[in-house]
């Protein structure tokens, strides 16, 4: 069983370190991506909500 401890939190100490090189570098083109992904989901969700609730009322007048 202490072995298996020992395991776990050395997988714990190489993921956390491993993480905090991974964030120490920055993205450039950040802001700019951002600002294009927002744009993007918000595009995707106005269309495809009113898309769901349509397909919804239809099913409800004709399945209930």
């Amino acid at each position: 069983m202490e072995i298996l401890t020992t395991l776990v939190f050395l997988v714990i100490i190489i993921a956390v370190i491993s993480t905090l090189l991974i964030a120490g570098k920055g993205d450039e083109n950040y802001s700019s991506s951002t600002k294009r992904n927002t744009t993007n989901l918000t595009l995707i969700y106005a269309i495809s909500i009113p898309l769901i609730l349509f397909a919804l009322g239809i099913f409800i007048v004709f399945f209930s």
